[in-house]
């Protein structure tokens, strides 16, 4: 039996909802990283239910085979669909939003599919994620706790509420704690994240698909150029949609206010 992705439901109280959408995280990250908005969005849409997902090789999710890519990451997702139901939208932050368009793109998936700060566009090898790879590889494999991490990750440049978040990635090990993740799989999914080209999901969408890029107004994700070709290919097709929030790249910390109101309006009926 193949491995399943680990997800935790997540509905309104009292409520057994018809719709889904699965939610994926960022690299680095964990399912339960949206847990926050996903309980608010539930509660004004009760109709629907949210599934965190855990991406290959993040939080429960360890022990995937590899080669760990882009569509490998979409395949399990696929995967975990056809075990528990398939989603009615998707929504994707950062790294999770190239594996969005991916799964939108092998399923001919034909739902709403929302994509937080990232991009369709391949691009360097450069920018946060991989400078906290190099900081993380510079770092003994083990910690006596939590907070020898945070203080390892702060002499390293990281500012407290980053090393804060990535110290929950931290797992009890041979008397200590050592990163649930492997450093070696990190790489191999952000060297894929560079490779792969999404726009031909944006310029030719599957049939029923909506696909609404998210914009954080103060991150760098989506050059000006790319936003301009999402604006093109949304006045050509009509199911491609780009939404501006205030915020960094983080909007489920930097403006969860804004990404509720956008899915309760927009999210189907």
């Amino acid at each position: 039996m193949e491995r399943l992705l680990h997800h935790e439901r997540v509905t309104a109280p009292g409520e057994s909802p018809g719709k889904w959408l699965y939610v994926l995280h960022g690299i680095y990250g964990a399912g339960r990283n949206w847990a926050s908005v996903v309980r608010r969005v539930v509660r004004e849409r009760p109709e629907w239910g949210g599934v965190l997902v855990d991406v290959r090789q993040h939080g429960a999710s360890q022990g995937f085979s590899p080669p760990h890519t882009v569509a490998a990451a979409a395949a399990d997702l696929q995967r975990l669909g056809d075990a528990i139901g398939e989603p009615a939208g998707l929504l994707g932050h950062s790294f999770g939003g190239k594996v969005a368009l991916a799964y939108t793109r092998a399923a001919a998936f034909a739902g709403a599919v929302w994509i937080i700060d990232s991009t369709p566009a391949p691009g360097e090898r450069r920018g946060s994620a991989w400078r906290m790879l190099e900081v993380l590889r510079s770092l003994p494999d083990r910690f006596e706790s939590r907070d020898a991490a945070v203080r390892a990750l702060q002499q390293q440049g990281i500012e407290l509420p980053v090393a804060q978040w990535m110290a929950t990635n931290l797992a009890r090990a041979h008397g200590g704690y050592g990163w649930r993740f492997r450093l070696d799989a990190m790489q191999e999914l952000l060297e894929d994240f560079a490779r792969a080209d999404l726009w031909d999901v944006v310029e030719a969408p599957p049939a029923g698909a909506q696909i609404h890029f998210v914009r954080a107004a103060e991150s760098d994700v989506l050059t000006a150029a790319a936003t301009e070709k999402i604006r093109e290919a949304g006045r050509r097709n009509g199911r491609a949609h780009l939404h501006t929030l205030a915020g960094g790249h983080w909007l489920n910390a930097d403006n969860p206010e804004g990404i509720v109101s956008l899915l309760t309006e927009h999210l189907p009926a």
